[in-house]
């Protein structure tokens, strides 16, 4: 392999493993900027290694293992600083180089859940809890978090910076919340893993038009807070959402990885395992009481297409009626984007028009590529080809996504094509 493919590799390999490794380093070391720190030294030894001794046949454990001797190193340096580190040190000095092993997946999943709940501790503000997680446990940029937020990427940056510093400043703890001190954490908590989820349902830049990885690990993490907070109904309902959601990846891309639109997709290729368990989500909901909250309430619109035979005979009506709720108890330009997108195909494509072209003033969707996108599709159903065109290019110039660039500019193309 050429030293740009070994490269290219160990990103990738990077992204899925990155956020296992900080999360133990973390647990190790009680400081999450010394943590990531550590994981990037052993990310540079990979670099200078591997593309002179060849990949290892477990590279995970072995990004893993270079990055907990990174950090008994440190340990053995401070330990006389601080007496956990000392004691801690001390127990790491009986054992040989060899004993360091790989921790357990369930070792490594329970950090995981402890870094997201400490990475949402309330001493951070509501944006840097987001922008933290997502860069520490989901392996984005700062750049693609910034996309995801529609915010300049300086401003994520500062975030991310700033919050290190105010955890390891206020020595929040590396662990899981019990009892009453659970519920005021998870809103932020279940915000992170659907950005997360979002971010590869959907992925923002890159070649790729899924990460279907980066959707297993929100996934993972969603069931396993489920187990931990039952009784809590959007748990359940982002968990539904998720399932449901990752039901069509099969269908979201052709053999050539382009991206296929819901409408299109062979409903065949469905994973309708994950649509059952998506079901036994929302039936958990109904017996806590009902789809009242925004996850839910997403959930129970997933459901809808889920649930439907085929494109046709999707309840347009009740997805309409559902994004009204969600608009009334988490209002956004965003839901109202997607409102519009459901009364267009339940009552047509004038009365979704009306509601985009007021959309276009809002300052939160500047830039936003949907925003054009939506309104293409609209005019082109109206036979406005021209006006079309331009939005379908309007839109790919504002995408990240090489594949969804390329999925506009067709469009544009057929704008064009359909005029002639």
């Amino acid at each position: 392999m050429s030293a740009a493919g070994t490269h290219r590799t160990i990103d990738a390999i990077w992204r899925i493993e990155s956020s296992k490794i900080i999360a133990y380093l973390t647990r190790m070391v009680r400081d999450v900027g010394i943590a990531e720190d550590l994981a990037q030294d052993a990310l540079i030894a990979a670099l200078e290694r591997w593309p002179i001794d060849g990949i290892p046949d477990n590279p995970g454990g072995w990004l893993m293992t270079a990055a907990k001797r990174k950090a008994l190193d440190l340990l053995r340096r401070n330990k006389v600083r601080d007496q956990k580190y000392e004691l801690l040190g001390r127990e790491m000095d009986s054992r040989t180089e060899s004993d360091i092993q790989v921790p357990e997946p369930g070792e490594v999943s329970d950090d995981l859940l402890r870094l997201i709940f400490m990475t949402c501790h309330p001493v951070l503000s509501p944006e840097a809890r987001v922008a933290l997680t997502l860069r520490l446990l989901g392996g984005l940029t700062t750049a693609e978090i910034a996309h995801a937020y529609l915010v300049p990427e300086p401003t994520i940056a500062q975030r991310i910076v700033r919050a290190k510093r105010t955890l390891s400043a206020t020595r929040v703890a590396f662990e899981i919340p019990q009892g009453a001190e659970l519920k005021p954490r998870l809103s932020s908590v279940l915000e992170v893993i659907y950005l997360m989820f979002n971010e590869g349902y959907a992925a923002s830049s890159g070649s790729q038009w899924i990460r279907p990885l980066l959707c297993q690990e929100a996934l993972r993490i969603g069931r396993v807070l489920a187990e931990i907070a039952p009784t809590e109904a959007e748990v359940h309902g982002l968990v539904a959402l998720m399932e449901f959601q990752s039901s069509r990846f099969k269908s979201r891309v052709n053999a050539e990885g382009e991206p296929v639109l819901l409408m299109d997709q062979n409903r065949a290729l469905w994973d309708y395992l994950l649509i059952r368990r998506g079901f036994a989500a929302l039936d958990r909901i109904e017996r806590l009481g009902g789809m009242t909250g925004p996850y839910a309430i997403q959930a129970a619109i997933s459901a809808c297409h889920a649930g439907a035979p085929s494109a046709e005979e999707t309840d347009w009506i009740r997805i309409s009626a559902l994004y009204e709720a969600l608009a009334q108890v988490s209002p956004s330009p965003i839901v109202e984007l997607n409102r519009a997108v459901a009364l267009s195909m339940a009552f047509g494509p004038e009365i979704g028009l009306e509601i985009v072209d007021v959309l276009r003033g809002e300052p939160a969707l500047k830039g936003y590529h949907l925003l054009p996108s939506v309104r293409g599709d609209l005019l082109f159903k109206l036979g406005r080809l021209d006006e079309a065109c331009a939005e379908f290019k309007l839109a790919a110039s504002l995408t990240d996504n090489l594949r969804e660039r390329a999925l506009l500019l067709d469009r544009a193309a057929e704008c064009l094509s359909a005029e002639s």
